[in-house]
């Protein structure tokens, strides 16, 4: 981020850098974890989540999207700046640790991308995540369990009700069997409506998943 040369100890983001972060905290909505602006004294849960609660249980991320981690985040999904794994893989940790210390997960899971999207990207940067946060945890990553059956657009310039609809039966459920029972830790790189990882949340809990919980590294 602030362009001096890495550590010896490999890390890609420095001290400076990391203390910089615009990191969430509270308050925030209780099931998708939107920061909100004020002072919070209730239990709080925002209007869209009142309205329609999405599939997953609780959603939370580490960093707000904005600053240098955006660019960084925009370099290791596009342009192939996948050695940032590790030192985003550690915020998704801290932000486990901070807020999921009481959830059993049996399982890491990823957003699947489309196969035809994975091949020319050349790799899926949620899988990357998930993977590496899955060994930090000592659990299974999730393989092979969910896939991406309809090639979506870009979710970038549509407003939240065409998110979601864009997204709608994007995702199904392969293996019944691995996915009943059991509860999903479930990691993309940002969240913004979160109407992806709700679609997906949805397909997992038809197939019988327990609980179903979201970690991002940034929250749009």
């Amino acid at each position: 981020m602030c362009g001096a040369p890495p550590g010896p100890i490999g890390n890609y983001l420095c001290w400076d850098c990391l203390s910089a972060l615009p990191l969430i905290q509270p308050p925030f909505c209780g099931v998708c974890g939107d920061p909100v602006d004020g002072a919070i004294t209730r239990d709080y849960v925002c209007s869209l989540c009142v309205d329609r609660k999405p599939a997953f249980d609780q959603a939370r991320s580490a960093l707000r999207f904005k600053g240098g981690i955006k660019d960084v985040l925009h370099r290791f999904k596009y342009s192939n700046a996948t050695h940032m794994t590790s030192d985003l893989a550690a915020l998704l940790h801290a932000c486990v640790n901070t807020y999921y210390t009481r959830e059993a997960f049996d399982a890491v899971g990823f957003v699947p991308l489309h196969p035809a999207k994975e091949r020319s990207r050349t790799y899926n940067q949620a899988r990357l995540l998930a993977a590496h946060l899955a060994g930090l945890m000592a659990i299974p990553l999730a393989g092979g369990y969910v896939s991406r059956v309809r090639e979506t657009g870009t979710q970038t310039r549509l407003n939240m009700r065409a998110r979601a609809k864009n997204v709608a039966g994007a995702f199904r459920a392969d293996s019944h069997e691995w996915i009943e029972g059991r509860n999903f830790l479930l990691v993309d790189d940002v969240m913004t409506t979160g109407a992806t990882v709700a679609e997906l949340s949805r397909e997992m809990k038809a197939a019988g998943a327990g609980r179903v919980c979201v970690v991002t590294v940034a929250r749009g």
